[in-house]
């Protein structure tokens, strides 16, 4: 490095690269079963693929508008109203983006400002504190039940002060596949009555919700869904995770401020995509079987690994299924996690890779969005450890 270079004095100077990619990369060069990061390894529906190579060859390949394209924002504004009872104006309130971290991102860049203090819930999706301290907040980091991964909501009131602006939440969780329940909700909704603290609401995985359970959106609380933005992933609900494309909703006030950032941070996403999404997204079909879809996934996994030591809760949303260790081994979650990718060729992601603590509760997170095949291979050595 030429020596002018050596003062940079960098803003994220005890960040590495993210548990994801680590394990990823390890399984890769392993050769081993990845159930490590959150991607399936299934086909995408061919009607959307042709839908996108449509709209390339129709033209659509210079920018796209900057809050995305209207026929885009008005289904998605449909499908909130269909699903849950809410209008959002789909000119002023919805923006598109590229992928549900750039919302997230967006959201804490235009928002949070020197010693802001942001509430978040270990374990917790790894780019929410990077983002809080780039802008200069400050993290508060409640740490979820250590075996039922619920929100001690006490604890929460007692953490908030006149530095409080906002407070992330996400259900369904990733890692723990819990979810908020109604009761939750209104905990929150009567904890920041009477404040001006705005609400983060990561629901990413709306549409994988198991056992009947219902998606309690942050929209559905009136005194909630004034102060939101409520973030969403196509990559999640189509199984297109490598598009990198989200949304998010928000009073107009709000929406407002993040497009003043959006429009420089990104401006507009991939157009052609859009088009094809915004014609995909219109059948319900493409999206309301997906919690039965991933339901019988989850099932399969589960059932599979019974006879395993592993010790399981099973999932109740997202596509990850937590497996505890303790039985087996006292090691470190990244060591053990690591051990199983080289000796056993089979990869998970380990839960202290969500703590900005040295938290370790010997549990391994398990992606279970793959193919059967791919499910019973990975069981099969689960079996044997």
């Amino acid at each position: 490095m030429p020596t002018y270079l050596k003062n940079i004095n960098s803003k994220l100077p005890f960040a590495t690269t993210s548990i994801f990619a680590v394990m990823s990369k390890l399984a890769q060069e392993q050769n081993a079963i990845n159930l490590s990061q959150g991607y399936p390894d299934f086909p995408v529906s061919k009607e959307l693929t042709s839908l996108v190579s449509k709209y390339m060859k129709e033209g659509f390949n210079q920018y796209a508008p900057m809050p995305g394209i209207y026929s885009l924002r008005e289904t998605i504004a449909e499908k909130f109203s269909q699903l849950y009872g809410i209008n959002y104006n789909p000119e002023s309130e919805i923006t598109i983006t590229a992928g549900a971290t750039q919302a997230i991102y967006t959201i804490i860049s235009a928002f949070i400002q020197k010693n802001d203090e942001v509430i978040i819930f270990a374990p917790a999706y790894d780019s929410y504190e990077p983002t809080i301290k780039l802008n200069g907040g400050k993290t508060i980091e409640i740490e979820l039940g250590k075996s039922d991964y619920k929100v001690d909501w006490n604890k929460v009131k007692e953490s908030i002060n006149d530095q409080t602006k906002m407070i992330i939440i996400n259900t369904p969780h990733n890692p723990s596949g819990t979810v908020l329940s109604e009761n939750d909700m209104k905990s929150l909704e009567s904890i920041i009555k009477n404040t001006d603290i705005i609400i983060l609401s990561d629901e990413v995985y709306e549409h994988i919700i198991f056992d009947k359970v219902k998606h309690q959106s942050a929209c559905l609380f009136p005194s909630l869904a004034e102060r939101s933005f409520i973030v969403g992933s196509f990559g999640k609900t189509f199984h297109i995770t490598g598009w990198k494309m989200g949304y998010c909703l928000a009073p107009a006030e709000l929406m407002a401020e993040f497009r003043k950032t959006h429009q420089f941070n990104v401006f507009s996403v991939n157009h052609p995509m859009q088009k094809a999404i915004a014609s995909y997204l219109r059948s319900p079909e493409n999206y309301l079987g997906l919690s039965e879809f991933y339901q019988s996934k989850r099932d399969f996994f589960i059932n599979a690994v019974q006879d395993s030591k592993f010790t399981l809760i099973p999932s109740k949303g997202t596509y990850f299924q937590l497996l505890g260790y303790k039985k087996i081994s006292d090691e470190k979650d990244f060591d053990f996690a690591v051990r199983l990718t080289k000796e056993k060729k089979v990869a998970s992601i380990p839960i202290s890779g969500f703590y900005s603590t040295n938290f370790d509760n010997k549990s391994l997170r398990f992606c279970f969005a793959k193919s059967e095949e791919t499910l019973k291979r990975g069981a099969e050595i689960l079996n044997s450890i």
